[in-house]
């Protein structure tokens, strides 16, 4: 690296790599020149570096931070818009053709239930249910399907083989057969388990009984190729244990709502038409 070199003779500066034998302007002899040393700070130091290296850190950190936070609303918003689309696809709407959060807010309404009943739900919209189902915060959209028949929009969640799954099953106003569906993944493999988000897949739930005379949840996925009753839906060939997880999933979750679903037509073998209790009572029993 160059030095800076100034001559007392002629009083000019000039840049070399070492202690020259003579200024290069004037000539005089290397006793009239001396090195100028530099005040600034030492750019090739270890200090200089880390220190650089951490205020870069620490000014990145906080840009990002800052962007998040500015963003944070938008990217609510959207997720919020994502979420009411997977609802209305499963009432059969088109959410690349539509706008979501209009057609949401004139066709869904969000209830929870509550002893079996459904009261509206006031608070802010929830992109996810996991948590809010396994706590008893059980959420019914009423809704009107794309054929305009009266629906009620069931959340599920549950676990393919390598992330969560969740989804939204579309049920018709008698709550005894499937309208439409809705799955989605979390990190199934791609052209395998991934393809429980394809329409072929969920339109195969649609028109399928939910309940059995005793109202055990009879919907479920078996193996690809055996489905024979009219309960049952093939799963994604190459994809057995995510196709075991959709099964389950549909099963855990629509159990439990089994109360808002049942009781008040309860088509248990031993009451034609019966309460709440009765049901239990009859449940029991068995």
């Amino acid at each position: 690296m160059a030095k800076k070199f100034i001559c007392e003779q002629c009083g000019q500066t000039f840049e070399a790599a070492s202690m020259p034998d003579k200024c290069p302007i004037c000539g005089a002899d290397s006793s009239k020149i001396k090195e100028v040393k530099s005040k600034g700070i030492n750019t090739n130091s270890n200090v200089y570096t880390i220190c650089y290296a951490a205020v870069m850190v620490i000014i990145v950190a906080f840009l990002l931070a800052f962007v998040a936070s500015a963003l944070k609303e938008t990217q609510d918003a959207n997720v919020a818009n994502d979420t009411k689309g997977q609802i209305l696809s499963a009432l059969g709407y088109d959410k690349a053709t539509i706008d979501v959060a209009a057609v949401f807010a004139e066709k869904v309404q969000d209830n929870l239930v509550e002893e079996g009943e459904l009261k509206p739900y006031e608070g802010k919209f929830n992109t996810t249910y996991g948590s809010l189902i396994k706590n008893g915060e059980l959420h019914v959209f009423t809704a009107t399907t794309a054929n305009g028949e009266k629906a009620y929009v069931i959340p599920v969640v549950g676990r393919g083989l390598w992330g969560g799954l969740w989804g939204y099953i579309a049920v018709n106003e008698a709550k005894d057969k499937v309208l439409g569906t809705y799955f989605y993944h979390e990190s199934e493999t791609a052209g395998l388990g991934a393809r429980i988000g394809e329409k072929w897949f969920q339109d195969q739930f649609i028109g399928k009984p939910i309940f059995d005379q005793r109202n055990n949840v009879v919907l479920t996925v078996v193996k690809a190729g055996a489905a024979q009753n009219e309960n049952e839906v093939d799963g994604v060939t190459g994809a057995t244990l995510t196709s075991n997880g959709v099964a389950a999933m549909v099963k855990d979750g629509l159990t439990a709502y089994r109360g808002f679903l049942c009781w008040s037509e309860c088509c248990c073998e031993k009451h034609a038409d019966c309460t709440k209790e009765e049901c239990e009572k009859t449940d029991v029993e068995q």
